[in-house]
C-alpha cells in the first residue's frame, strides 16, 4: 500500500544520523585507533598523502563527536531529529489551513452587507433628483425662448416640492432600516421594485430627451406638469413597494412547527406569505425570543448513561478456532450467563434512571430552598440597614453597587452551588449576577424577582451573545431559498452544536355556518303551587 511504503521512506538527514550514530559505534575508545574498521582491503593502494588526509579528517570527526556527550547519553536521537525536507518546508498545519480563506470571507461579507445599500442609496438619488433636472434644464439651457406659466407653475412647485419631501421621507423608512440579518440570496421583490423604478425613470428620461431636450419645448407649464406626473409615478410605486414587502405577509397563511434537534424543544408559530429565506430569518428571531437557552451540559447525563449500558455489554467468540474441543462446553455456559446478566442489567435500566431522576429533582429542590433562604436573608439585611442609613450621616451611607458587592458574599456559594446542580453556571458570570443585584436593589425589588432569572432558564436573548453559542446559521433547503413556502416545504437551520428542523403546514380553511335562534323558543312559564317548595 501507499501508506506503507511512505511509512517506510526516511529523510536524508535521519538515515545520515543513522550512519553516523553506527559509525561512532563502530569506533574503538582509543584516542586514536590505528587500524579503523570501515578502512577498505585496497589501502595499500591509495597514496601516502591520501591516507594521511582521511586521517586527519577522522580525528576531526571523533573530536566533534566527543564534544558532544549527549548524543551518546540518548539512544534514540536519529530518530528524533527533525530534518529539513522539501515536505516540512511546504507543509501547511490545520490552523493555517482553516484561516486561509478566512481574509476572503470576512471581505466577501463585508461587501455583500453593504452592497444592497448602496445599490439602494444610488437609486433612492436618482429618484429624488430627476424631477429637480427635468425643472432646471430648460431654465439653463434655453431661458429667453420659455414662456411665463405663473401662478400655475407656482401651485406646481409647491406640489412637487412637498410630494418630493413626502417620498424622501418613505423611502428612509421603507429602505434604509438597517439590516437585520445578511441573506443567502437576494430578495425577488426588492429587485422587482429597484428594476421597475429603474425602468420608470429611464422611461421618463428617454422621453424627455426626445420631446423636450430635442425640440426645446417653450411650453414650461406642459414641462412641470410632467415633472408632477414623474413624482406621482414614484408614489405608486413607492405604495406598491409597501404592499409587497411589508403588507402581503402580515395575514398568517401558515403554521410553523420548530424543532430544536438536541432536546427536542418544540414551538408553533404562524407566518404569512414569506420566501423560504425570509421564513427562516423570522423564525430566527422568534426562537432567540422564546426558546430556552440550549445548554450541553443537560445531555451529558443520558450520553454517560448510554456509554456505561454499552460498557456493560461483552461479546464472546465461541467458535473460535483457537479454542479446543473440551473448553468449548465451558465457554458457551460462561457467554450465556454473561448474556443473562446483560439481560438482567438491560431490564433495571429504567429503575436506574428512575431512581437517577428522582435523586436530580431532589438535590434541585435542596438547593434551591438554601439559596432562596439565603437571598431573603440578605434582602432583609438590605432592607434593615437602609432604614438605619435613614438615620445616618450623608458619608456613612453605602451606594448601591457597594452594596450589592457587601451582600453577594453571603448568597454566593448557595447560588453557586444551586447553578452547578442544574447545569447552568456557565450562563452566568459573577458580573452579571451582581450587576443584576444592584438592578433589584435600585428598584426595590422582592427577592422572588432577583431569583427569577436563576430559577428558571429564560429566553436565549435574557443571555449575552457570548452565550448564545450560535452567531451562524446555515439554511439547507432542497428548494430555492427565494421561492416562496407551501404546504410540506421543509428546511434545516443548522448553527455549531445543534439545528432547528422546519416544517410548514397550510392554515386550514374555515367555513363558519350561522344558526338563528328565535329568543321566545327558549323561554317557559314556571307554575307555583303552595305546596311547591322553591
Amino acid at each position: 500500500m501507499e501508506i506503507e511504503a511512505v511509512s517506510d521512506t526516511k529523510p536524508a538527514a535521519v538515515k545520515t544520523a543513522a550512519a553516523r550514530r553506527d559509525l561512532w559505534s563502530s569506533i574503538p575508545p582509543t584516542p586514536l585507533p590505528k587500524t579503523p574498521q570501515f578502512i577498505t582491503e585496497n589501502r595499500c593502494l591509495e597514496s601516502p598523502h591520501l591516507q594521511q588526509n582521511k586521517e586527519m579528517r577522522r580525528r576531526e570527526l571523533h573530536e566533534k563527536i566527543s564534544q558532544a556527550p549527549s548524543v551518546e547519553k540518548d539512544d534514540n536521537w536519529g530518530e528524533t531529529t527533525t530534518a529539513v525536507t522539501g515536505t516540512s518546508e511546504l507543509s501547511v498545519s490545520q490552523e493555517e489551513v482553516v484561516g486561509l480563506g478566512k481574509g476572503i470571507q470576512d471581505r466577501t461579507q463585508g461587501f455583500r452587507r453593504y452592497l444592497p445599500l448602496a445599490v439602494g442609496s444610488c437609486v433612492g438619488l436618482l429618484v429624488l433628483a430627476t424631477p429637480l433636472v427635468f425643472l432646471l434644464l430648460p431654465a439653463v439651457m434655453w431661458p429667453d425662448r420659455l414662456q411665463v406659466c405663473g401662478a400655475a407653475c407656482e401651485g406646481l412647485f409647491l406640489s412637487i416640492s412637498f410630494k418630493l419631501l413626502i417620498l424622501l421621507v418613505a423611502v428612509w423608512a421603507l429602505f434604509l432600516r438597517p439590516n437585520r440579518a445578511c441573506l443567502p440570496r437576494v430578495c425577488v421583490y426588492r429587485a422587482f421594485l429597484i428594476t421597475l423604478t429603474l425602468l420608470l425613470t429611464m422611461s421618463y428620461w428617454l422621453f424627455y430627451g426626445v420631446r423636450i431636450l430635442d425640440a426645446q419645448d417653450e411650453d414650461y407649464h406642459g414641462i412641470v406638469q410632467f415633472a408632477v406626473s414623474l413624482v406621482d409615478s414614484q408614489l405608486f410605486v413607492h405604495y406598491l413597494a409597501v404592499v409587497l414587502l411589508e403588507l402581503r405577509q402580515l395575514q398568517p397563511c401558515y403554521s410553523v412547527c420548530v424543532i430544536r434537534s438536541t432536546d427536542g424543544e418544540t414551538r408553533h408559530y404562524n407566518i404569512g406569505q414569506l420566501s423560504i429565506q425570509r421564513a427562516a430569518l423570522s423564525i430566527l428571531e422568534y426562537y432567540y425570543r422564546d426558546f430556552p437557552l440550549h445548554n450541553p451540559a443537560l445531555l451529558s447525563a443520558s450520553k454517560h448513561r448510554a456509554a456505561k449500558h454499552l460498557a456493560g455489554l461483552k461479546v464472546y467468540n465461541v467458535d473460535a478456532p483457537g479454542n479446543a474441543a473440551g473448553a468449548q462446553p465451558s465457554n458457551g455456559n460462561q457467554s450465556r450467563a454473561m448474556v443473562t446478566a446483560a439481560g438482567k442489567r438491560k431490564d433495571s435500566a429504567h429503575n436506574e434512571l428512575y431512581y437517577e431522576e428522582a435523586d436530580y429533582e431532589r438535590r434541585v429542590r435542596k438547593r434551591r430552598a438554601r439559596l432562596v433562604v439565603a437571598v431573603e436573608e440578605a434582602f432583609t439585611h438590605v432592607r434593615r440597614m437602609k432604614k438605619e442609613d435613614e438615620r445616618a450621616t450623608p458619608s456613612d451611607i453605602m451606594d448601591v453597587r457597594e452594596a450589592a458587592l457587601a451582600i453577594f458574599p453571603s448568597m454566593a456559594r448557595a447560588l453557586q452551588k444551586y447553578l452547578r446542580t442544574t447545569r447552568r453556571q456557565h450562563c452566568h458570570s459573577m458580573e452579571s449576577i451582581q450587576k443584576h443585584l444592584a438592578f433589584c436593589l435600585v428598584n426595590n425589588m422582592s427577592p422572588k424577582a432577583f431569583l427569577e432569572a436563576y430559577l428558571m432558564p429564560g429566553p436565549t436573548l435574557q443571555y449575552g451573545p457570548e452565550r448564545w453559542m450560535a452567531d451562524q446559521w446555515t439554511l439547507v433547503s432542497e428548494a430555492s431559498v427565494t421561492s416562496g413556502i407551501k404546504q410540506g416545504t421543509e428546511f434545516l437551520l443548522k448553527c455549531l452544536d445543534f439545528s432547528l428542523a422546519i416544517t410548514i403546514k397550510s392554515i386550514p380553511y374555515i367555513r363558519l355556518t350561522e344558526e338563528y335562534i328565535d329568543p321566545k323558543s327558549h323561554k317557559f312559564l314556571l307554575l307555583l303551587q303552595s305546596e311547591t317548595s322553591v
